[in-house]
């Protein structure tokens, strides 16, 4: 089974070439998002081939990103089309309201020209509603913010230094019908 262990170029480096180190691809792996975060597993290339993925814990793969296997192939990456919740709204106040509220819940988000797009979920899809914004759904691949402190190549939404080597195969648990946190202000002495 070929071994892929190695991102040899990344698509957030401007003028990625087709060709890495001389090496012209030698396949492609299409993934979504949520198997473009799973930095180990069973994968197969779009040509049938299987292969053992095998990356730094924590690699987020991106569309057009170049991975290398043990054997000097290189796979050129591609995002799968899947379901989308799609916001386009032309008052950016609302939709920046919405992708406050959607980022404060840890979620993903692809921030596009018109709007935004998440990973598709109903519950969400009624809170960006409640915000006064319209929703449609849309197969979409999906490539969202890589995050501040990703360095092109994050945690896909969480906030961790590049440094940071641990998994983050947990589930984050928000309820959607709470208030904001809110400070009481500390009594005067």
């Amino acid at each position: 089974m070929r071994r892929i262990t190695e991102l040899a170029a990344s698509s957030h480096v401007d003028d990625v070439a087709d060709i890495v180190d001389g090496a012209a691809p030698a396949d492609t792996l299409t993934l979504d998002f949520d198997g473009r975060r799973k930095s180990r597993q069973r994968v197969t290339l779009d040509s049938g081939v299987e292969a053992a993925l095998m990356l730094a814990r924590g690699t987020v793969l991106r569309e057009g990103d170049r991975l290398r296997s043990d054997d000097g192939a290189i796979i050129v990456v591609q995002a799968a089309p899947e379901l989308l919740s799609v916001v386009d709204e032309p008052d950016r106040i609302s939709l920046a309201r919405a992708a406050y509220h959607l980022g404060n819940r840890h979620l993903p988000v692809e921030i596009t020209a018109t709007g935004l797009q998440y990973q598709h979920d109903h519950v969400l899809d009624e809170m960006v509603r409640r915000l006064g914004l319209t929703v449609r759904t849309e197969e979409l691949p999906f490539q969202p913010e890589g995050g501040a402190y990703a360095g092109g190549h994050g945690h896909g939404g969480h906030g961790h230094a590049a440094s940071d080597s641990h998994d983050h195969d947990h589930d984050h648990d928000h309820d959607l019908g709470a208030p904001p946190f809110v400070l009481a202000p500390r009594p005067v002495r």
